[in-house]
């Protein structure tokens, strides 16, 4: 659409996708910054500023970036770096300074990365990689929540007895996979008038909780944007004032990380938002877009982020057409976050974990997976094929993405995939599960 001259009825449509959206993206924030370690508030403001930025100045027209489970996953290795080893490498130093200056850096390798035009790139990491690789993200989203249940509070797990925690998580869980069901019964003419089952399952299950007093932790909300004066001093206080050399050699390998991941997880989203636009995103500009975000929230102490394909494709599905609907996304989470503080701090956290339990599912891409084990069976009549080889390097990267490093899998397996077509199988390669798998399943899966 020509964004040149829109009608009103046009700018108060996107103004409310904007607004429908918000309430998703505030509370999947605060799931992330529970899950990368630096709290419920800074995976807020992060969701408001990132939206913010990216729907002004990226490439992909009508999109909804904010943090994401696998810029989260990271985050928590460099929050857990940041304030049990840093002292050894720096004394004195600040972690959470420590932890700003890795995203400073992130957001100048973005933005290298657009001034290059490395967005072509993008084509090089194969299909059977990204999908072992959103499987590794995902059994680490799940380990994480399960350790917070289950370690116990001595061991930075949540407050409040342990199946008590788990009992809310495990229901809110199963309130997100039922709903949509229920509503899928309704009158079609009425579903659009019906909330977004994570955002449901939140309100009712806090709503349940304080009615019962369950002696369960709630959200900490301290620490944030609690008013609009306050933004001064919280980037007083975050800014990274010591860039000595031995802090900026410890931080530049997450960043490096981080880059890279937001490099995949922005590009391979916006692939998907282009198919459902018929447009064509601006790669290098979103990369560019996509830095200045991660920079903006390195100075409030938030987490980073990139564009997210649940969220985007919302905007999309409730009728957002023009840019509007990303700044509203954003605007209305600052609003929300400022206004709504004391009902926020009200939800408890197992909540989160149920809502992140699901994130894991949704990231988890299962039907490659599936369909080998159908077509052994014999039971798969789809005529897909997926060959051993495919699911080797599959549960490969899942592996090495798990239990070492990410972006060591994804460096592992592309170039390993590319070894076996060019050299090893010049004659017979790889199909790659074309788009039938991995990235066919984007839109409906990855957050």
């Amino acid at each position: 659409m020509n964004e040149s001259w829109t009608s009103p009825a046009d700018v108060w449509r996107n103004v409310v996708v904007g607004l429908t959206v918000s309430f998703v993206a505030l509370s999947l924030g605060a799931a992330f910054g529970i899950l990368s370690g630096r709290g419920a508030s800074a995976g807020m403001i992060s969701t408001g500023l990132i939206s913010l930025v990216t729907a002004m100045m990226g490439g992909t027209r009508v999109q909804c970036s904010g943090p994401t489970a696998p810029m989260s996953v990271i985050t928590a290795v460099v929050v857990a770096m940041a304030f049990d080893k840093l002292p050894a490498v720096a004394p004195g130093a600040d972690p959470n300074q420590f932890i700003n200056m890795v995203l400073l850096l992130t957001a100048s390798l973005l933005i290298v990365m657009g001034i290059l035009r490395l967005g072509r790139f993008i084509s090089v990491v194969p299909n059977v990689v990204v999908s072992g690789f959103m499987n590794g993200i995902a059994l680490l989203v799940w380990s994480s929540q399960l350790s917070k249940l289950f370690g116990g509070a001595a061991a930075g797990g949540f407050e409040g007895s342990t199946w008590t925690n788990t009992l809310v998580a495990v229901v809110t869980l199963i309130l997100i996979l039922l709903f949509p069901r229920i509503v899928a019964l309704l009158p079609e003419r009425v579903h659009l008038l019906v909330p977004p089952a994570t955002l449901v399952a939140l309100v009712t299950m806090t709503v349940l909780t304080q009615w019962l007093k369950l002696p369960i932790s709630t959200t900490d909300v301290s620490g944030g944007l609690n008013s609009w004066s306050g933004l001064i001093d919280l980037v007083s206080r975050q800014l990274p004032t010591d860039w000595s050399t031995p802090l900026v050699i410890a931080a530049l390998p997450f960043a490096l990380q981080l880059s890279a991941l937001c490099y995949l997880d922005t590009l391979l989203t916006s692939l998907v938002v282009d198919r459902m636009t018929g447009e064509r995103t601006k790669q290098n500009q979103e990369l560019i877009a996509q830095g200045a975000a991660n920079g903006v929230v390195a100075l409030v102490g938030g987490i980073p982020g990139a564009q997210a394909t649940i969220r985007s494709v919302l905007v999309l599905k409730e009728g957002g057409t023009l840019r509007l609907a990303g700044v509203c996304v954003g605007l209305f989470v600052l609003a929300e976050m400022v206004l709504l503080s004391d009902l926020i701090a009200m939800i408890p956290q197992a909540v989160f974990a149920g809502i992140l339990f699901k994130v894991g599912y949704d990231v988890f891409d299962l039907p490659p997976l599936a369909t080998f084990v159908r077509q052994h069976l014999g039971r798969d009549a789809s005529g897909m094929k997926v060959s051993h080889l495919e699911v080797v390097l599959i549960i490969g990267t899942t592996l090495v993405t798990y239990l070492w490093d990410l972006n060591a899998a994804v460096l592992l397996f592309t170039g390993l995939f590319h070894l076996i077509n060019r050299v090893l199988r010049p004659q017979d390669p790889l199909a790659d599960l074309a788009d039938q798998t991995a990235l066919g399943n984007l839109p409906a899966r990855k957050f």
